[in-house]
């Protein structure tokens, strides 16, 4: 998620095109999803994980990465990047309409003031790496997790 042409305000949208540099397994989809919004509901229902990257305004170094898994909107860091009001939207209305699919949020720290630039800032630049390996470590999670479920035959729907 991101607005490309504020800087580390993108970040989520740089993350996705360095990404795509990678091969993946199937199921496994980039998507670019925009400033987030609405329109993001109906591939909500499409995957039982959901990998979101995201720009957050908060107290940390900028270049810092969290890998938080939010329920409710509330859940979210305090303080998120401008288009975020609809990514917090998004999930209460998803919430509404049936239950959600894991949601993994790695967070960016970024600095408040964002220049007009389709280029990410040196800090940031610098992480796209360990962006990638966070994404790989979740769904290398979620591969094992899912196979011993299989196995053993168990079923949980609160996963």
């Amino acid at each position: 998620l991101g607005n490309l042409v504020l800087q580390d305000e993108g970040s989520g949208i740089h993350a996705i095109k360095y990404l795509e540099k990678f091969e993946w397994p199937d199921g496994v989809d980039l998507l670019d999803g925009g400033t987030g919004g609405f329109h993001m509901l109906s591939i909500l229902d499409d995957y039982p994980v959901f990998i979101m990257i995201d720009a957050a305004l908060d107290s940390y170094p900028p270049g810092t990465i969290r890998v938080l898994k939010p329920k409710f909107s509330n859940e979210f860091p305090k303080v998120l990047s401008s288009h975020d009001i609809g990514l917090k939207d998004l999930i209460e209305s998803a919430n509404l309409l049936g239950p959600l699919p894991k949601i993994y949020l790695i967070a960016v720290s970024i600095q408040p003031e964002q220049e007009l630039s389709m280029e990410l800032s040196v800090e940031l630049t610098h992480v796209l790496q360990d962006i990638a390996t966070e994404v790989k470590k979740i769904l290398i999670t979620e591969f094992l997790l899912h196979n011993i479920l299989t196995f053993y035959n168990i079923s949980f729907n609160f996963l």
